[in-house]
């Protein structure tokens, strides 16, 4: 067993608890639904990013690759100032939602390059300006620019020019559970000495405000080179800092005066130290050198193509290494002696750096190029580092605090008031720190299935999480997001919990079906809220809203329809095809040790045959979704008073999604299970008329396994020719969301004196639907991605040889669907890789990212990519659902 495996041993048995302490510190609190108290919900106006610096956080607080406790108690991060800036450099800066021409945006270059997944080891890069940083102008520039311009960058004002910039790499090592090394490494890549204000900066959430509290906690010097932290939970802790820089205190307090022409409750507030590094303010830090808020001023002056190395020391221990009862009260050691905190500081690290080596080494494949683990080591690392402390209590939100004003009245009726019995305290894989500082429901089930290979346990604790009854509806309803709780994700949860069940069965040799039955009686409550409430018409066919593929369609679904009516939705309706497929599978899983799951598994094969029947076989009655002409399925607008059906024949990935209710049933599983086989085969004896629409189950497939699937084997096929037509929906890049046949042709719909239109959009997007900051319309997206893959391997499972189609279309290379499987995964995992020129897709025509050697092999993992080129397009740190790119590594190699 590996160190860190051990570690990850003790972490699971809580015999250590090595991840007490990890990235858990957002990289932005300010703009987010729970600092809004306003009455109209306009987040981003509430709490803006000008006051982040002085007015103290609720909920969350924030910092620049920063770590805390993981209830966020202690934060620990680092600022910067480059002798430029009119503020400190203490959290990363962006566009909000209505500044940035294609939505919210962060305007920083930063990297995540490296994590073990108990944190013993992590790495993190910021690329800091020489030059002062230009807030104004991003905001300026791209307030001018249109949703058909691209966006205005950091790197188009010119503050990289000539390399005049730092790179502020900042490690983490854990010489033990308490025991935390910090290196900050500072690289001046420019052609002239720089100077550069250094400060790291430790501090306590402000959790004694909003009632009225005094705080129980403090900070205060301990010598010339360490700080005293004290708190009523962990007691007292020590931060050591290498050398002897000027350390300045202050409190975690608002500044009413500056920003509300208030009085402050303390002298000293939350940016007392901006204050005085920059305003040059000697009042604005305690000369008592204690609060709630400190920072060590360290003065750099970097040489050309040079680097500075601070150390610190955050332990239990003094700075003599003994026990923290037997420290020696304010002993100032002797100036230039070198303390004991940093004896072994170097070994130690070094070590970690090995073990976490020797850790990935296990993960990625023998034959994987150094290239390739490469991107698969910082796909993991920018997945653990986008673990977060989430903070969200919403009936306190809807109440308000005694200690503050009363929130408006309008909250009673507003964002997220269905929601109070929602209790959120927890360390959450988010799907970007800056952009996406909130857990989204169906973003989550995809993190943990790359997540499963490094740790399982989290990656279980998360699926659980989410669905305890602190979190799921008192009505069976998953929660969404912050911005709207009650807003519909595909029900991709079972899926994942499935699959995560395998990953670790794979890697263990054993299944936790424990978890397994847990899950799955919590995911039956789920399933009935579905069939409740999103099948309007109680006939198999449903209707989710937008299904978090937001502007996919000709009109915002989760709206009432401008034409009246309902939308008989075919991803909907397949998403819970395939939610009744994942539950069968959990089920007969199950049914194995415990026979009783057997009716629960009859039940879901008997549902997913009439939702089948319903997708494939309602022509009759007008709504059928499989379109015989074009050989396709598409969303069909059902008007009832004109007893009218239409179907809105938009080739997108709305008529992919059917592919992915498919599954297997090897004929030992059916022995095994003697009552479940009796009922199917009831089912396929005594109704022909709902059996017909899938599979015919007395035709033996490979091996004689069983195939259940809405799209059979002539649908799959005439739906699959679209899907590999280059020109259609196949990029060198994987599958493009909607077809690049809609760039010459886009669905035109002509309602009521407006035309609503679809075109192939395979970049940023040009409708205002959900922000503008997202794009369903042509681009590749990760997560729908891999799911087809794992559907094309399934129905290779059961057809084998015997079915091959060309790949691409009309290439005349026949393929057969794990083949085909395959060619999707290396065409995703393209998009990371340097291709035989040197580049990377990625990086799209961008000569420095693409040439510079202090770029190249840094990766962004953005949330979609360009439908042609394959360049970066949306949140540029959406590790979450695109490291699914570290699992196609895994299984796929390049």
């Amino acid at each position: 067993m590996k160190a860190e495996e051990k570690r990850l041993k003790e972490s699971n048995e809580r015999t250590g608890h090595w991840k007490r302490w990890g990235p858990y510190l957002s990289e932005r609190a300010w703009g987010t639904v729970r600092e809004d108290y306003s009455p109209d919900g306009s987040a981003w106006d509430y709490f803006p990013h000008e006051h982040s610096r002085s007015r103290t956080y609720r909920w969350n607080e924030d910092g620049l690759g920063g770590i805390c406790d993981r209830h966020q108690r202690i934060c620990f991060s680092v600022a910067l100032w480059n002798g430029k800036d009119p503020i400190l450099k203490e959290r990363l800066f962006g566009l909000t939602g209505g500044e940035g021409n294609h939505g919210e945006d962060v305007k920083e270059l930063y990297y995540y390059l490296d994590s073990t997944p108990t944190h013993s080891y992590m790495k993190f890069l910021y690329k800091y300006p020489q030059a002062e940083f230009p807030y104004r102008r991003l905001i300026e520039e791209n307030h001018k620019r249109s949703k058909l311009e691209r966006e205005f960058e950091l790197m188009d004002t010119g503050v990289f020019n000539d390399d005049r910039y730092f790179d502020v790499f900042v490690e983490y090592a854990k010489a033990d559970v308490e025991d935390i090394l910090i290196k900050i490494t500072v690289v001046n890549r420019g052609p002239e000495a720089a100077q550069l204000n250094l400060l790291p900066t430790v501090w306590f959430r402000n959790t004694w405000t909003w009632q009225n509290e005094i705080a129980d906690c403090s900070l205060e010097i301990a010598n010339a080179n360490s700080i005293e932290l004290e708190t009523a939970e962990y007691g007292k802790r020590w931060m050591h800092f290498e050398g002897e820089p000027e350390l300045l205190f202050t409190e975690n307090e608002t500044n009413n005066e500056l920003l509300f022409n208030a009085p402050n409750q303390k002298p000293y507030v939350k940016d007392g130290i901006c204050e005085y590094v920059v305003d040059g303010r000697n009042g604005a830090v305690n000369p008592q050198k204690k609060g709630t808020k400190a920072a060590a001023n360290y003065k750099l002056i970097v040489p050309p193509g040079g680097e500075s190395v601070v150390r610190l020391r955050m332990t239990e221990n003094d700075i003599y290494g003994k026990s923290a009862a037997l420290a020696p009260a304010k002993k100032i050691a002797p100036k230039g002696e070198t303390f004991t905190a940093f004896a072994d500081f170097d070994s130690i690290f070094d070590l970690r750096k090995k073990e976490a080596d020797e850790f990935y080494a296990n993960i990625a494949p023998k034959d994987l190029s150094d290239d390739a683990r490469n991107v698969q080591r910082q796909a993991f690392a920018g997945m653990l580092w986008s673990k977060q402390y989430y903070h969200y209590v919403v009936k306190e939100w809807l109440d308000g605090d005694s200690g503050m004003p009363t929130p408006p009245e309008s909250r009673k009726e507003g964002r997220n008031h269905k929601w109070t019995h929602l209790y959120n305290a927890d360390v959450i894989s988010m799907p970007d720190t800056w952009e996406y500082p909130w857990y989204a429901a169906w973003d989550l089930a995809f993190h943990c299935i790359p997540l499963a290979l490094v740790d399982s346990e989290f990656a279980k604790e998360q699926l659980i999480l989410i669905l305890r009854e602190w979190y799921m509806h008192p009505n069976g309803q998953i929660p969404a997001y912050e911005w709207a709780f009650g807003d519909v994700n595909p029900p991709v949860h079972a899926w994942a919990a499935m699959r995560v069940y395998q990953i670790e069965k794979k890697a263990r040799g054993v299944g936790d079906r424990k978890f397994l039955a847990r899950i799955f009686q919590k995911l039956l409550l789920n399933f009935t809220w579905w069939v409740n409430r999103k099948d309007a018409e109680g006939n198999n066919v449903f209707e989710g809203g937008f299904l978090g593929l937001d502007n996919i369609g000709v009109f915002d679904r989760s709206q009432p329809l401008p034409t009246g009516g309902k939308l008989a939705q075919s991803d909907g309706t397949s998403w819970m095809a395939m939610y009744c497929l994942n539950m069968l599978a959990i089920a007969l899983e199950l049914s194995t040790e415990d026979n009783t799951y057997e009716d629960l598994a009859s039940k879901f094969w008997e549902h997913f045959l009439f939702i089948s029947d319903a997708m494939n076989d309602l022509g009759e009655e007008g709504l059928a979704l499989w379109d015989e002409e074009d050989g396709f399925y598409y969303d069909v607008l059902h008007l009832h008073e004109k007893h009218y059906s239409m179907p809105l024949r938009i080739r997108s990935m709305v008529g992919l999604i059917p592919l992915f209710a498919v599954a297997t049933i090897d004929p030992e599983v059916l022995e095994a299970l003697p009552a479940f086989k009796r009922r199917l085969n009831w089912f396929i004896e005594n109704r022909p008329d709902l059996t017909e629409n899938i599979n015919c189950l007395r035709t033996p497939g490979m091996g004689e396994r069983r195939l259940l699937a809405i799209a059979y084997r002539d649908r799959l096929e005439r739906v699959l020719k679209y899907m590999l037509d280059e020109n259609e929906f196949l990029s060198p890049y994987g599958v493009r969301a909607v077809s690049r046949y809609h760039k010459d042709a886009p669905y035109v719909l002509h309602v009521n004196g407006t035309d609503h239109r679809v075109d192939y959009e395979p970049a940023e997007s040009t409708s205002g639907l959900f922000g503008g900051n997202s794009n369903w319309r042509g681009p590749i997206w990760f997560p729908v991605n891999y799911l087809l893959i794992e559907s094309l391997q399934k129905f290779h499972h059961y057809y084998g040889d015997d079915l091959k189609v060309e790949c691409p279309t009309g290439s005349g290379i026949m393929m057969n669907l794990w083949q085909v499987s395959e060619e999707l995964s290396r065409r995703l995992s393209r998009i990371f890789l340097r291709g035989e020129d040197g580049t990377r897709p990625v990086f799209g025509d961008d000569a420095k990212m693409q040439n510079d050697p202090h770029f190249r092999d840094h990766l962004l993992f953005f949330e979609y990519f360009h439908g042609d080129n394959g360049s970066g397009v949306g949140a540029s740190h959406q590790t979450g659902w695109t490291g699914l790119v570290a699992k196609l590594l895994q299984q796929s190699g390049e």
